[in-house]
């Protein structure tokens, strides 16, 4: 795999770079001290990498802000539902005209509504319908999310239904986990998807939605940092992509 390919590559004496094979080699202490943007082929070896497990290099990206972060674990998840369960569904805010309701009681008093989102008034198949779910935990999300087409979770207030704290997925989508920036988000009310609810088919696409609620859209990124010798000097080299 991955890993041990790597693992292996620190074991040779020297790592070939073969890309530009047109270039003659260059000493890294020559590149460290020129100015970029140029190209340049390079003989060196891998002295080491980072993260060091292959799971640790997947982060999150926002492209307006240019920031990383890392992917909140299922922790962060299930204290935050937990949270907003404190917050008994408001029934003023059930059955509107785009959303059709359901509650029930769980254990110790929780209260649970979900809410599915309906087009031309009538309700979707599973696979086609957005529903909302107020008071659920993480194995009652994760489990809609794998029947329905998107699951957002919300909480109550007077006027209307909100997203969760934005450290919380804002949008489930299958086993994907959809996150939003905090520093660029100016999270709306959930009311704003009755514009895409409005629609003729909706599709229910995670950039859309975002852009509706106001939410600057995190992208998953591969990253992984390289530390190359050559006996002159050393270089980081990065990998970075979507």
């Amino acid at each position: 795999d991955f890993e041990s390919h790597l693992e292996r590559c620190q074991q040779l004496p020297v790592t070939v770079l073969t890309d530009h094979q047109d270039l003659s080699n260059t000493d890294l202490k020559s590149i460290v001290s020129s100015t970029a943007p140029r190209q340049y082929r390079i003989r060196a070896k891998l002295r080491a990498y980072k993260p060091q497990k292959l799971y640790q290099s997947v982060k999150l990206h926002c492209s307006k802000c240019n920031s990383l972060q890392e992917v909140p674990d299922g922790d962060d998840f299930d204290r935050i539902l937990q949270a907003s369960a404190v917050t008994a569904p408001n029934p003023e805010l059930q059955n509107t005209s785009w959303y059709e309701s359901v509650t029930w009681s769980a254990e110790g008093q929780r209260q649970i509504a979900i809410h599915f989102v309906k087009r031309d008034e009538m309700l979707q198949q599973p696979e086609d319908t957005l529903l909302l779910i107020e008071g659920g935990t993480v194995q009652e999300v994760w489990k809609l999310s794998k029947r329905f087409k998107c699951v957002i979770p919300v909480r109550s207030t007077e006027e209307d239904l909100e997203l969760l704290d934005l450290s919380a997925p804002f949008l489930l989508q299958g086993n994907v986990k959809y996150y939003g920036c905090k520093q660029c988000s100016t999270p709306r009310p959930i009311k704003s998807l009755s514009s895409i609810a409005a629609e003729q088919g909706p599709s229910w696409e995670p950039t859309e939605i975002a852009q509706v609620l106001g939410i600057e859209l995190l992208q998953y990124v591969f990253i992984l940092k390289f530390t190359l010798v050559d006996g002159t000097g050393a270089l980081n080299a990065y990998l970075f992509d979507y």
